[in-house]
């Protein structure tokens, strides 16, 4: 979103359903169109490739520019497999409000519950920060991805196998410094509280979070191309190679394997436009959540003071630029940076995907192609 962007290392839109063979018609009057055009500018801004979804109820349209592949040249596929990064928070998040549901713990639980001991250092009090406060960004936990040795080792990538155990993440996060605001005084994404959120499930249920989303979310939604690694640092079958432009030097890196330890419940999914925008639309209209729940997923805190974004249980809230309102939230990963937009009833989604990232937010190819995502939503 234009306002407020998120990404996992830093705090930082007559329809005809089309097969996905060849871009939708560029024209400027139409989202498609428009979500079209702002691939092309993204490729033209460097992006290899970029791939997006428009979906107006039962219509989808796909586009496409550039590349999946720099080697072979294969043109991007918009039903391909790309890593979702921090869009993985809203499928983490929903887990726990059905275990609430199910009446095995409250959101309102403080960590240290379920967790005895491990926020406990350099003034961080597991005691005083709730389930809740994970979800909504405002335990004023801070994010173990800023650290500098966490940051280089994942940027340079020479080993996709490295295990980072989530307490480990942790501890790097509470090492960083004492604490700058009490839980719940104020919101600041930390990729660390969907690492404890995913803790949180596996003590509750004895299952890792990846088990749970399998059983609970991919699998009832029928989500075939969407999966959680634990360790496998590689995709298969059909999927977009992610690069990384070094920040310093000329020669891109193919990044596709790459360590999905880092983030876990905090990032490490992987999924299609078509299933993300699946999952979005049965999250927003009920499909997975009771009433109760559903509301607290919709209850956001304020990203910054007198913002009208907030921000819920991973997910986003956002009055867009056309004054329309909408859902979503987007993800970076190395080599993938990707958003969604939906409205309420989840008639109305965009999802789009680049698969390019090198740790920095705010690339005028983010900027290029993340406009045309909010107004190919405006245009629907």
């Amino acid at each position: 979103m234009k306002s407020l962007r998120l990404t996992a290392v830093g705090a930082t839109l007559v329809l005809a359903a089309l097969a996905g063979a060849g871009p939708a018609n560029a024209d400027a009057s139409t989202a498609a169109g428009i979500l079209q055009a702002g691939a092309q500018q993204g490729v033209a801004d460097g992006y290899p490739g970029v791939i997006g979804l428009v979906r107006q109820g039962d219509t989808t349209q796909y586009v496409h520019a550039g590349v999946g592949d720099i080697n072979t040249r294969v043109p991007a596929d918009p039903k391909a497999q790309f890593r979702i990064g921090s869009n993985t928070k809203a499928f983490t998040s929903t887990v726990l409000l059905q275990l609430e549901a199910e009446h095995r713990l409250s959101i309102d639980d403080t960590v240290d519950r379920w967790l005895p001991g491990a926020v406990n250092a350099n003034g961080y009090d597991g005691t005083k920060i709730t389930i809740r406060q994970l979800l909504n960004h405002t335990s004023g936990l801070p994010d173990y991805a800023k650290d500098s040795g966490f940051a280089l080792t994942y940027a340079i990538n020479a080993n996709p196998n490295q295990p980072w155990p989530p307490q480990t993440l942790v501890n790097l996060a509470l090492a960083q410094h004492k604490p700058t605001s009490a839980p719940g005084e104020r919101w600041e994404y930390a990729n660390t509280n969907y690492v404890l959120a995913g803790m949180v499930i596996k003590a509750v249920t004895g299952n890792d979070p990846a088990t749970e989303i399998q059983h609970r979310i991919i699998e009832p939604l029928g989500l075939h191309n969407t999966g959680f690694p634990t360790a496998d640092p590689a995709l298969h079958g059909n999927y977009l190679h992610g690069y990384e432009y070094p920040v310093i030097g000329i020669v891109i890196r193919d990044v596709t394997a790459s360590d999905v330890q880092t983030f876990g419940a905090a990032g490490a999914i992987v999924s299609t436009l078509d299933d993300l925008a699946t999952f979005s639309r049965a999250l927003l209209t009920g499909q997975l959540l009771p009433p109760a729940q559903e509301a607290e997923l919709k209850t956001t805190v304020p990203v910054a003071s007198g913002s009208t974004t907030g921000y819920g249980l991973g997910i986003i809230h956002e009055q867009l630029p056309c004054g329309q309102w909408a859902w979503g939230h987007n993800g970076a990963v190395l080599g993938y940076f990707s958003d969604w937009l939906a409205s309420e009833d989840g008639t109305k989604q965009v999802v789009r995907a680049n698969n390019e990232f090198h740790l920095l937010a705010g690339t005028k190819g983010q900027q290029d192609t993340g406009n045309a995502t909010l107004n190919a939503f405006c245009a629907l």
